[in-house]
C-alpha cells in the first residue's frame, strides 16, 4: 500500500455495540501519529443488511481505515470483502484477542452482541456510584461521606468533579470537597474512617490559567484578583499541600495528568488502601 501524504485519513469503527471498544482502541492507535489527523466515521448498532449498506456506502464515499466488531458472520464477511474490493484495510479489533483467550482455555467463545453491556450487579453497582457522586459534589452532604470509596480535596479547578464522574463510572462512590481559602473543612472529615482521602494539586501557572479560561467562558465582571492573582493562587497549593501532608493524605499532582492518569493513580492507591483495612480487621 503506497504511502499517504494528506495531513488526514478517514478512519471507520462499525459496532454491533455501542462502539466505545472501538473508539478506544482507535484513539489509543491514531494519537500516535502526531503528523496525521484521523476523522473518525463512527457505526454503532449494525445489526442488519440494511444498515450495513448506509456503512458501506459512506467507507465508498471516504475510503479509509476499517476497524469493527461485529458478531454476525454474514456481515462480517460482507464488510471484509467489501473492503477487500475498495482497498481499505480491514480488522476486528477482537479477532486476534479471542483467539488469544481460546488457545489458552481451551474453548471457543459464545458470541453474544453487547455482551459487555448486560445489566448485571457491576452495571447497577456503577450506577449507584454514579448516583452517590452526583450528589456529593463541591462538599455536598458531608454527614455521608463515610459511605464514598474515595474523597479528593484541592483548590479550585484540580479536576476534582470530572475525576469523580470516571472513579464514578468505574463503580467508585467519589465524593470531593474544594478547598477555600479562610473556610474551614468539615469537622467530620477528621472521623472518616473507610473513605480514602487524596489530595489533587497543581502548579500555579496551571490553576490561573484554567481559571482565567473558565472567567471569560462566564463572562464574569466581579473582582477575581485572587482568584487568578499568580501568588495568591500559589499560597492557595502550598497551604493544600500543608494540609495533605499533615494528614499523611496520599496526593497527585495532576499538572500534566488527563483524568484517566489521574484516576488510574487513585484507583492503584484505593486498592492498597482497601487491603491495608482488610488486613487491619483481621488483626
Amino acid at each position: 500500500m503506497p504511502h499517504r501524504r494528506e495531513s488526514y485519513f478517514h478512519l471507520h469503527l462499525v459496532s454491533d455495540a455501542t462502539g466505545e471498544t472501538l473508539m478506544t482502541v482507535g484513539r489509543a492507535a491514531a494519537v500516535q501519529y502526531s503528523s496525521v489527523s484521523a476523522i473518525e466515521h463512527v457505526y454503532p448498532l449494525v445489526r442488519s443488511q440494511k444498515q450495513l449498506d448506509r456503512v458501506l456506502t459512506e467507507i465508498e464515499n471516504s475510503p479509509g481505515i476499517v476497524l469493527y466488531t461485529l458478531v454476525d458472520q454474514d456481515l462480517t464477511e460482507r464488510l471484509k470483502n467489501t473492503c477487500k474490493e475498495l482497498g481499505c484495510p480491514c480488522l476486528s479489533v477482537l479477532e486476534p484477542i479471542l483467539a488469544l483467550f481460546q488457545n489458552y482455555l481451551g474453548a471457543a467463545s459464545t458470541p453474544r452482541v453487547g455482551a459487555q453491556h448486560v445489566l448485571n450487579a457491576e452495571y447497577f453497582q456503577r450506577i449507584d456510584a454514579l448516583n452517590y457522586t452526583m450528589m456529593h459534589d463541591d462538599g455536598q452532604l458531608p454527614e455521608n461521606w463515610e459511605e464514598a470509596d474515595v474523597l479528593l480535596v484541592g483548590v479550585s479547578r484540580t479536576s476534582k468533579t470530572p475525576t469523580s464522574i470516571y472513579l464514578a463510572n468505574r463503580g467508585i462512590k467519589a465524593a470531593n470537597i474544594p478547598l477555600v481559602p479562610g473556610i474551614p473543612l468539615p469537622d467530620v472529615i477528621w472521623a472518616l474512617k473507610k473513605p480514602l482521602v487524596v489530595g489533587l494539586y497543581a502548579s500555579p501557572e496551571r490553576i490561573v490559567q484554567i481559571r482565567e479560561n473558565r472567567i471569560l467562558s462566564l463572562n464574569a465582571t466581579e473582582d477575581r484578583s485572587s482568584y487568578v492573582d499568580r501568588a495568591a493562587v500559589a499560597e492557595e497549593i502550598a497551604q493544600s499541600r500543608r494540609l495533605f501532608g499533615s494528614n499523611n493524605w496520599p496526593i497527585i499532582d495532576v499538572t500534566r495528568r488527563s483524568i484517566e492518569e489521574t484516576a488510574a493513580g487513585i484507583i492503584s492507591l484505593l486498592k492498597d488502601h482497601r487491603r491495608k483495612i482488610a488486613e487491619e480487621a483481621r488483626a
